[in-house]
């Protein structure tokens, strides 16, 4: 699947809403698709994303937090045909781009003096045909108008223009509500995508020493790099490496050089950030969203100075939540001297090392997983999804009937993605079999399937631990280990199952990896077993007395590459095999079953399902009920 992709973003003071915006753009070229950034912010910045197309409109900028009043790249106010410009250009390009998904950064949420601009291109989107999937990036903290009637302005334009707003925060660690009020209308708009990582590779580990100090890229840290060179003066037993942005200007920056001493470094700021925040025994900073993701990932202790000028708060919120954790500690900016920060900065190095932190970090994948999701669940945005080959295996049925079942691995208790199974489920009236892992299950799980009457259990293994030797394919009742201590522990496996499921277990073993030892398959009925299920065709329907086969043979993920969806036409292919296979004279008519891993599904495998159920719903082909399944061989009985 690949899909032409269109982000837009302006960023007016520091670099962090375009290094968000181009690490979004590298991970949808990163996984195989055409994307364009623009940016109308000052260029240079940032380095190109790589396989990225860079176009850079005339830009725009502004001086302190006076975002009401754009300045070209010499300082002077814009006018109007400046302005034409930018729109006409923004335009042409998506024109000539003809984007699958158009992505808005930070508009209509901020960005109103350019709302002009953001309206054009989404006036030019809509009329497109056909039309593509319209998102919203943000952040995870906004800064909420003084006046309702904007908040009602923001929301109104997400109804209208938009599909979806990617929030690339955690909700567990500040919620958007924390911020921006969130109504009724507005929530099932929302994605949490996690935080977005600029730099998501590993993060070097070694001894600590020092103290780095850091500030944003525009010269709103002045005040910050001047504290901290003063505070070097409190605390000399360490090196300091004060690290200065490239908004600072150059006499400026000669200056905090003149005044450090001897101990402490001043230098530009580098592309090494990471790596020397994960060496050091502290660090100073603001808390930008870029800056935050850093300090999450090196595990430093840091102290926190929010920048608050012109009444912002976005930065004080985040700094105030992560003090709350116990992760890190905060001066407020109308409290900054050289006194304080020396006695913030003893503080933090006083304190035990950060604990890892259970943070959502790998947004810039997940938005990408969502987007792809939303587009796939758009049948105008995938044209390229061709049920035919499908539609006509079912029309060569000719009334028989075609007998679809479904399985899904690795249940052990009642999580979100178990919810959004089970709602799939019963949004299309589907019987589905849960295999669980019968020494993991919580108590919340038989609660939840006492809600859904269409659901049973089947017993998956015992503890789902791979023995079989390096090398060889996964297997936990593989022919590795000796088929009487294999049965032993599949008999107890099915008795712990019952004790926690009872009568919404069905007594079917579905081995982990879908493979067993020929010896143990006929013990199974010995162990309490009247069923069994692995993947591919069966070879005999009654594979040991007293135990009946039934297996399954579409799996949509792709396991052995990216581990998201397999090529929907192949699946679709593999569907009509099967419908064929199934009409042959004298052909054993096993069910087709569809397998699915709940727990590892990314967007794009949830839109997939959603479709081939509808698709399914609309051949008036139905998920058959589980019960029974197992206990009258070739037919199942339909629930009513």
């Amino acid at each position: 699947m690949s899909l032409r992709v269109l982000i837009v973003v302006t960023h007016l003071l520091g670099a962090g809403h375009l290094t968000r915006a181009a690490a979004l753009a590298r991970a949808f070229a990163e996984k195989g698709h055409a994307t364009t950034l623009a940016s109308g912010g000052s260029p240079g910045r940032i380095a190109e994303p790589e396989g990225v197309a860079f176009v850079q409109l005339p830009p725009v900028r502004t001086v302190g937090t006076d975002f009401r009043t754009l300045l070209d790249q010499a300082g002077a106010p814009v006018d109007p045909a400046y302005l034409e410009e930018r729109r006409d250009l923004l335009l042409r390009t998506l024109s000539s781009v003809e984007p699958d998904i158009l992505i808005t950064e930070l508009f209509p949420f901020g960005r109103r003096v350019l709302a002009q601009e953001f309206t054009s291109l989404l006036h030019a989107a809509r009329a497109r045909r056909p039309r593509p999937l319209i998102l919203c990036s943000i952040r995870d903290i906004l800064a909420s108008p003084s006046k309702p009637e904007r908040i009602a302005e923001a929301h109104v334009r997400i109804l209208r223009d938009y599909d979806a707003v990617l929030v690339h925060g955690d909700p567990d660690l500040i919620p958007l509500d924390a911020s921006w009020p969130v109504d009724e209308q507005l929530r099932p708009f929302l994605r949490y995508t996690g935080y977005v990582d600029e730099h998501p590779g590993p993060v070097p580990d070694g001894a600590r020493q020092g103290i780095v100090v850091s500030g944003g890229s525009s010269a709103a840290s002045l005040p910050l790099y001047r504290a901290a060179i003063a505070a070097a003066l409190e605390i000399g037993d360490r090196p300091w490496r004060i690290l200065v942005g490239r908004g600072v200007n150059e006499q400026d920056f000669q200056t905090l050089r003149d005044r450090a001493p001897a101990h402490a470094s001043i230098e530009r700021a580098r592309s090494d950030f990471r790596t020397l925040l994960a060496q050091a025994d502290a660090s100073v900073s603001q808390a930008g969203y870029n800056t935050v993701v850093d300090l999450l990932r090196s595990h430093v202790k840091p102290v926190l100075v929010p920048f608050e000028a012109g009444h912002e708060t976005e930065q004080r919120l985040r700094a105030e939540r992560l003090k709350g954790l116990g992760l890190a500690g905060v001066v407020p900016e109308s409290e900054l001297s050289p006194q304080r920060l020396a006695d913030a900065i003893r503080q933090s190095l006083s304190q035990p090392p950060c604990p890892p932190v259970r943070v959502a970090l790998d947004g810039a994948r997940q938005s990408v997983a969502t987007a792809e999701g939303l587009a796939l669940a758009r049948p105008a945005l995938h044209p390229s999804i061709d049920w035919s080959p499908l539609d006509r295996a079912l029309e060569h049925a000719n009334g028989r009937s075609i007998d679809l079942w479904w399985r899904d691995d690795d249940a052990v208790a009642d999580t979100p993605q178990l919810d959004r199974l089970l709602g799939l489920a019963r949004r299309y009236e589907a019987g589905i079999a849960l295999a669980v892992i019968p020494h993991r299950i919580e108590a919340s799980l038989l609660a939840r399937l006492a809600e859904e009457p269409r659901a049973v259990a089947l017993v998956h293994g015992a503890r789902h631990v791979n023995h079989a030797p390096a090398g060889e394919k996964k297997a936990e009742f593989g022919a590795h280990r000796p088929v009487d201590a294999m049965a032993a522990e599949a008999e107890q496996a099915l008795r712990i199952a019952q004790e926690h499921l009872g009568p919404r277990l069905l007594p079917v073993f579905v081995p982990p990896w879908n493979r067993i030892a020929p010896g143990l398959v006929s013990r199974l009925p010995q162990a309490g077993f009247t069923g069994l299920s692995t993947f591919n065709d069966r070879k005999d329907p009654f594979p040991a007395e007293g135990l009946s086969q039934i297996n399954t043979h579409i799996d949509p993920i792709d396991w052995r590459g990216t581990r998201s969806v397999v090529e929907p036409d192949l699946i679709v292919a593999k569907l009509a095999e099967a419908v064929e296979n199934r009409l042959e004279d004298g052909r054993d008519h096993e069910p087709i079953g569809l397998l699915t891993h709940h727990l590892v599904h990314d967007e794009v495998i949830w839109a997939l399902c959603e479709r081939l159920m509808e698709h399914l719903a609309t051949r008036n082909i139905r998920i058959l009920s589980i019960e029974g399944l197992f206990h009258n061989g070739n037919r199942i009985t339909v629930a009513p």
